[in-house]
């Protein structure tokens, strides 16, 4: 089936929003807002998608990818998370840096490519921003996730990945000097606006509610 690279960004972007914020079905103005696209554009794209059988979709309805926009997604998501670690490990490309250009190298077909790649790496099971790197067979389990937001006033935790990959997100976290693994401890926890003071490193820094719902932590 020869898939376009716009149609393949509607499956990665669909996988995404169900996947990332666990919906079961996405809206088309959600869609819409997340490519940047009018939902018009979006209405009739998801119309020809349909057809191809590569969504489940009724007028004036929400949308969900069937058994196989599902597989192509899947491939997709692991072309991606492969290129990041490919780039972040030898290319010298910062975390903030390997989106842009591993959207780019995705959507090369050659699955021997990928699967040398993949063996290049050492079979790598998490990209430079903690998210899982589904197998070739598609298999991929949606790991259990916490956000920092969701822990109270003493906890100690790690952080294990990042609910937004924005470059301007994760250079803040950057300049934070947090980083995967960086061990965290919830100071205090501010009632008004749930923001934080935190302790990291030797280091104290007051964190807002936003920032601590942007990324994922393992208790310790």
């Amino acid at each position: 089936m020869n898939i376009t690279k716009n149609v393949e960004d509607y499956l990665k972007a669909i996988f995404y929003l169900t996947q990332e914020f666990e919906f079961e079905k996405v809206g088309t103005n959600q869609l819409a807002e997340h490519l940047g696209l009018s939902p018009a554009s979006v209405s009739v794209m998801i119309k020809k998608m349909k057809d191809r059988d590569l969504v489940d979709y009724q007028k004036y309805g929400k949308i969900s990818l069937t058994g196989s926009g599902h597989m192509i997604a899947l491939r997709l998501v692991r072309k991606h998370r492969l290129w990041e670690t490919f780039l972040h490990r030898h290319m010298n490309f910062s975390w903030d840096e390997v989106h842009e250009v591993a959207h780019q190298l995705e959507h090369i077909h050659s699955p021997k490519l990928i699967r040398e790649l993949d063996n290049f790496l050492g079979n790598p099971k998490r990209d430079p921003h903690g998210d899982v790197i589904p197998d070739e067979d598609g298999s991929f389990i949606m790991p259990s996730k916490k956000s920092l937001a969701e822990l109270k006033a003493g906890d100690l935790c790690k952080l294990v990945s990042v609910k937004d990959n924005s470059a301007v997100f994760l250079k803040y976290v950057t300049q934070l000097g947090l980083a995967l693994s960086s061990e965290i401890e919830v100071q205090e926890i501010r009632e008004f606006d749930g923001s934080m003071l935190i302790s990291y490193d030797g280091k104290k820094e007051n964190v807002s509610n936003m920032f601590a719902e942007s990324i994922y932590v393992e208790l310790l």
